[in-house]
């Protein structure tokens, strides 16, 4: 990952800092599989798994540990644990949030956080994304019948399965289900001392290849981020910190709410600049404007 800048008649190579680095994964749940080959292809890193990292400690998806810190919280945490007592000064951690789309209530979504943490050179990267491609769900169930519906609804086995009595009962619970027989198993087992069941989608990253979909594509767009050097300094994370809306009409030259421009800022020495018409267009379609389609 070279990149060059034009300073009167010389021409400046500049490498980036993250070439060829030590990488430290902090995950328990095998994240490893999708951070370590991109940022082996994309930056040359030797990437190694934190040994002996309890990530759960932090909270738990199922609710047996409550979680308290925010995503970045959290990432920056498992970051901060992975490196302690290491050698190494560059680590990378994930954290999900499941629920309610913000904007569309009644669908699912999930919230992927990646951030990666330089303690050589005093630096945190992060990129969110916010995606309803999930099945993260859960039911309450009293029934084999009901529960193989609810299965295959969330796409069991090659997505795990988590029982226990209840929404709000953590006594007896059974995570990793990948099996039908592990899943009978469990259903009997529980359905013995209660009324019902409470089934639901495992969303650790090593039982959701869906999830691990989204992981994926939020490191993806974290590396254009690792890969945008600042013009100033060179500082890697040159990145959108604002963006204006108000692109006018092509009817009527009102301001409308899409975008108009973006201040691209370095965190680094604060050398900041504006980008107008961002998407390629100066005008927005009349669709889009509360006075000719209100």
């Amino acid at each position: 990952c070279l990149f060059f800048y034009f300073h009167s008649l010389t021409l400046i190579k500049v490498e980036n800092i993250f070439n060829n680095r030590k990488l430290l994964i902090a995950t328990k749940h095998s994240k490893e599989k999708v951070i370590a080959p991109l940022m082996t292809q994309e930056f040359g890193m030797h990437c190694h798994l934190a040994e002996n990292l309890d990530t759960d400690a932090l909270g738990t998806f199922s609710g047996e540990i409550e979680r308290k810190l925010s995503p970045l919280e959290a990432a920056r945490e498992k970051c901060k644990l992975a490196l302690l007592n290491s050698d190494f000064d560059l680590a990378i951690a994930s954290e999900g949030s499941f629920g309610p789309h913000p904007a569309m209530p009644f669908v699912p979504s999930d919230e992927e956080l990646v951030y990666i943490y330089d303690r050589k050179n005093n630096l945190e990267i992060w990129e969110a994304n916010l995606s309803t491609h999930t099945n993260f769900d859960a039911k309450q169930v009293k029934t084999r019948k009901e529960l193989q519906e609810f299965a295959a609804d969330i796409g069991f086995p090659q997505h795990a399965l988590i029982l226990r009595k209840s929404s709000n009962d953590y006594s007896q619970i059974v995570k990793g289900i990948t099996t039908a027989e592990g899943l009978q198993k469990a259903f009997d087992e529980l359905i013995a001392i209660g009324e019902g069941v409470y089934a639901e989608t495992d969303m650790r990253a090593m039982h959701n290849p869906t999830r691990m979909m989204v992981i994926e594509e939020t490191l993806k767009k974290l590396i254009q981020k690792m890969k945008a050097l600042c013009p100033h300094c060179s500082r890697p994370g040159f990145a959108v910190t604002e963006v204006r809306k108000g692109l006018p009409c092509a009817q009527c030259h009102f301001p409308t709410r899409q975008i108009y421009s973006k201040t691209i800022r370095c965190t680094g020495c604060g050398f900041e600049k504006e980008e107008f018409y961002p998407d390629g267009l100066q005008f927005a379609d009349p669709m889009y404007c509360d006075i000719c389609n209100p």
